[in-house]
């Protein structure tokens, strides 16, 4: 399994995708005006507690208020509170919490006017960034995330990723942490800590107790609201949530972005610094290179299409996303329907596991599968889906099939989520919209296959222009089908035709449904 990061800026946004073995997996966007994101902390004023609610808005600076509630505060606020005040009162100078004396932890059941007033000034990250109508969510427990670890200030407790299964292993960890850990941090060791030494994770908590001090000393100067600390860029970011040894390229078509991330890797990985590569192209923009322009179109409209002519419908509605899978022309030539069901549900698993990290879709989920009678290829299926989404670094929990064959999924959203536009302007001006030209040639890909099956001469009409995308250059798209299934498709360009508009033809003449 190889895996690569490609990096396209511009002057208004950086472009993130993240392609497994070539296929897009993860695709981000880094705006210039983005100053929310998941990770930021900023020193801000309590705007109104609400007791109805147990929680309180905070004015952050963005348009909404922010949303604080009472189990978001963490059990040492009241630590926090009082540190920020001796801080900007300039009562403190050492901000290693090696002398601070704490204070009692709060109820974890109270109530949020009994520990927040109007107008007090408190720290808070931002946990879920704004999405619609709605202002960023945040927590006052704050945690500053390194490679291997995560700080937790004001905090003593030492935990390690669950992901880490091996119980010597844990053991080995939390010892090394607990010998270097700084009085008043709690520490929560990352799975990819997993076989690393003292070395490493004391070189990445010096790192991020040098943030924290460089944020401590802001706080006296810092007018409210205003971000304290930021995370890190969202190339930096990306490299140190998922970076690992598969990974075999990153391409950066900037030069700036290409030494910030250079550097970067050669503080976390400084023997993988060499798959960092500066992209420089003045024929093919670096998405194209990678097909990665060609698989948005594909991957992100109501409809996607899969292997063996089956495709997925996915809707959106206010409340959840519903996700429908097709069999498409397979069930035409099913000799057993079940097996049937089942080769195709596995196509489906493997694809909405890509799609729900693809668009980063959050909520509730529910997928329709074929319906499958046997309860071992229902145990089978839901074990596949949860092996495929295992990846996936938000939090998530998939449900068994209901005995009405669907399956229910829960997915953490902590970013707006990736919608982008793959319908285009028809050019024959008939119905407004039509789906993306490329998508044409896929259709036709996936027809000729099943026809070639049954037709040793085969005869292709379609638009001019798609005649010629199909049979100019080299190889062209006729040679390869040549090539792979050895019989030549002849195809003829008609003029009356609409521009998507095709269709096959047997030796005599005759139309054959595609």
């Amino acid at each position: 399994m190889n895996k690569e990061l490609i990096i396209r800026s511009s002057s208004e946004a950086v472009d993130f995708a993240l392609l497994k073995d070539g296929k897009l997996i993860e695709l981000h966007k880094e705006e210039e005006k983005s100053n929310f994101q998941v990770g930021d902390i900023f020193i801000a004023k309590i705007r109104k507690p609400v007791a109805g609610l147990n929680a309180a808005f905070v004015n952050v600076g963005f348009e909404k208020d922010a949303f604080l509630h009472y189990h978001d505060l963490g059990p040492n606020l009241a630590s926090q509170l009082k540190f920020i005040k001796l801080v900007s009162a300039g009562k403190i100078k050492d901000f290693s919490l090696k002398t601070f004396q704490f204070e009692k932890e709060i109820d974890k059941d109270g109530i949020i006017t009994d520990i927040l007033s109007a107008n007090q000034s408190v720290l808070v990250q931002v946990v879920k960034e704004p999405i619609s109508t709605k202002g960023p969510r945040i927590s006052a427990e704050l945690s500053l995330a390194g490679r291997f670890i995560v700080l937790v200030p004001f905090s003593d407790r030492v935990s390690i990723s669950q992901k880490i299964e091996d119980k010597k292993e844990k053991d080995r960890l939390k010892k090394l942490v607990l010998s270097i850990k700084p009085k008043g941090f709690g520490v929560i060791v990352r799975t990819v800590a997993e076989g690393k030494n003292v070395a490493e994770l004391e070189k990445d908590l010096q790192n991020l107790l040098g943030r924290w001090t460089a944020m401590c000393k802001k706080l006296p100067t810092a007018h409210h609201p205003s971000k304290v600390l930021g995370e890190l860029n969202r190339a930096s970011s990306i490299l140190r949530d998922v970076f690992n040894d598969t990974f075999s390229g990153i391409q950066i078509d900037d030069e700036e972005l290409f030494h910030q991330t250079k550097e970067y890797l050669q503080e976390i990985a400084p023997s993988k610094q060499s798959i960092v590569k500066f992209y420089q192209s003045n024929d093919t923009p670096i998405f194209e290179k990678y097909n990665i322009e060609r698989q948005i179109k594909t991957s992100f409209g109501r409809t996607v299409s899969m292997s063996k002519g089956a495709y997925l419908i996915i809707e959106h509605t206010e409340a959840l996303h519903v996700i429908d899978v097709n069999s498409g022309n397979r069930s035409n030539k099913a000799t057993n329907q079940e097996d049937t069901a089942m080769e195709v549900n596995m196509i489906a698993a493997a694809e909405i596991a890509r799609q729900l990290r693809l668009r980063d879709m959050g909520g509730i989920i529910v997928v329709d599968f074929i319906d499958m009678s046997n309860p071992e290829n229902r145990k089978v299926l839901f074990d596949f889906l949860r092996e495929e989404m295992s990846d996936d670094k938000a939090k998530h929990k998939i449900l068994p099939p209901s005995k009405f064959g669907l399956v229910q999924i829960t997915r953490q959203r902590v970013r707006p989520e990736v919608n982008i536009k793959t319908r285009e302007e028809d050019p024959n001006k008939v119905n407004g919209e039509i789906e993306a030209p490329i998508l044409i040639i896929d259709k036709i890909t996936s027809d000729l296959e099943r026809i070639l099956k049954t037709h040793n001469k085969v005869v292709l009409n379609t638009h001019p222009f798609v005649a010629a995308y199909l049979s100019k250059g080299f190889p062209s798209l006729r040679s390869k089908w040549f090539f792979e299934h050895k019989k030549w498709v002849k195809i003829i360009p008609r003029d009356a035709y609409t521009y998507l508009e095709y269709h096959f033809y047997d030796k005599k003449g005759n139309v054959i449904s595609e």
